[in-house]
């Protein structure tokens, strides 16, 4: 399937986050995709059909007859489509979807469909956050061929900064892009996907760590499974939403020791391994069931040695796997990750540029280089966690079409 018969069915639902979706129109038009829109009583009074027919270059549907009383058909709607995005998707709308409700044409459709649904939440903070909102996204996780968009954290139209904020539509684009161009390399493959930081107790309150958001890690996991692999994401400790899908399993592994046992228990299986979670190095000797109370005497904490999971499944690895390792370096950076290529016997390593001007943890952009085997490397540049991921994605495709040649 080329971009060029591609079909894109967008239905905007009444939130502010609606004047994004002319921007996100514009975007899958110019790169060859075939759009039309269907609109809510309450999108209109955000933007207009008239902007919406004019960017899609198609009539936008707005209820079940036209102007002509002529019956806009939902299951010829549904089957025109290749993919259903619905943004912004309200809380009312949601639902309706979780519920089975089915009070315009948009719900019409929607339960008329039966491919990809991509479902791009927005609303204030305090919805967001509300249990029956959350038991409806549940619920719409959990159905078959539908994935849940994560929303951001900012200022929302209220004034308040939370989560909430409906993904831009750049970032949509991209989701769209990937889920339409499922890698035929990847498709059926296992990948273990490592995110996130590992804590290590002290006590019931206490714990040694890292700042790694999970971010990296996340959009890793992300980017395989768009591109149809199936994926175990193995995570410790993050700051954003897990993202849903059919294909992907989860595992919670808050220890160094907990993501040692379940990589290696899972690792014999996959074809692929991607460990980017920043697992602690040390872990405390003796940790304390109670919390330690303050004295006026220094407290001196003995660590030993965690467990190496990356050059564990080094010495596992297989002729068929493919293991990538995550280097994060402060100076020297590439002799550092070719050093710790060879030692661990991974087929690639992600070196990270740690410095005051890019931090590497807590950021929504880092610079990784690539450090190969055959004693070459290339700069994957400065980007935006998400964009990274697909590069790193990419580089690993390239290896695998290599071996398979």
């Amino acid at each position: 399937m080329t971009e060029h018969n591609r079909n894109v069915l967008i239905g905007i639902t009444g939130g502010i986050a609606a004047y994004k979706i002319p921007i996100l129109i514009r975007l899958l038009v110019q790169k060859g995709f075939n759009v039309k829109v269907i609109m809510t009583d309450a999108a209109q009074k955000f933007v207009t059909p008239e902007t919406i027919s004019v960017l899609s270059k198609n009539v936008v549907y707005t209820s079940f007859f036209n102007e002509e009383r002529e019956w806009n058909n939902h299951v010829h709607l549904a089957d025109w489509a290749d993919i259903f995005v619905i943004a912004p998707a309200t809380a009312n709308t949601m639902a309706k979807m979780a519920n089975g409700y089915c009070d315009n044409l948009l719900l019409a459709t929607y339960l008329s469909y039966t491919k990809k649904v991509i479902i791009v939440p927005a609303m204030d903070a305090e919805m967001w956050e509300n249990e029956s909102v959350q038991k409806n996204i549940f619920q719409l996780k959990e159905k078959k061929h539908h994935i849940v968009l994560p929303v951001g954290h900012g200022e929302l139209a209220s004034g308040i900064h939370g989560w909430g904020r409906m993904l831009e539509p750049q970032e949509i684009f991209h989701y769209i892009k990937k889920i339409t161009e499922q890698s035929e390399i990847l498709k059926g493959k296992n990948v273990l996907v490592t995110a996130g930081a590992t804590y290590e107790p002290l006590d019931p309150v206490r714990f040694i760590g890292n700042r790694s958001s999970g971010k990296t890690g996340i959009a890793i996991a992300e980017e395989f499974a768009l591109r149809g692999a199936n994926v175990y994401l193995i995570y410790g400790n993050i700051q954003m939403s897990l993202p849903n899908y059919s294909t992907m399993q989860h595992s919670h592994t808050p220890t160094a020791e907990e993501m040692y046992q379940k990589c290696v228990e899972l690792f014999p299986k996959m074809d692929i391994a991607v460990l980017s979670a920043a697992v602690a190095d040390y872990t405390p000797v003796q940790v304390s069931n109670e919390k330690i109370k303050k004295s006026d005497d220094n407290m001196i904490i003995t660590l030993k040695k965690t467990k190496d999971i990356l050059k564990s499944l080094g010495e596992m690895k297989q002729k068929h796997q493919l293991l990538a390792g995550f280097a994060l370096e402060t100076n020297n950076l590439i002799e550092n990750a070719r050093k710790k290529l060879i030692s661990k016997n991974a087929d690639i390593i992600f070196a990270n540029v740690c410095s005051a001007e890019n931090p590497a943890f807590n950021t929504d952009e880092n610079e990784l280089v690539a450090v190969f085997k055959n004693n070459t490397t290339k700069h994957l540049g400065k980007h935006p966690k998400h964009i990274l991921a697909e590069k790193i994605v990419n580089e690993i495709i390239i290896m695998i079409k290599k071996e398979e040649s």
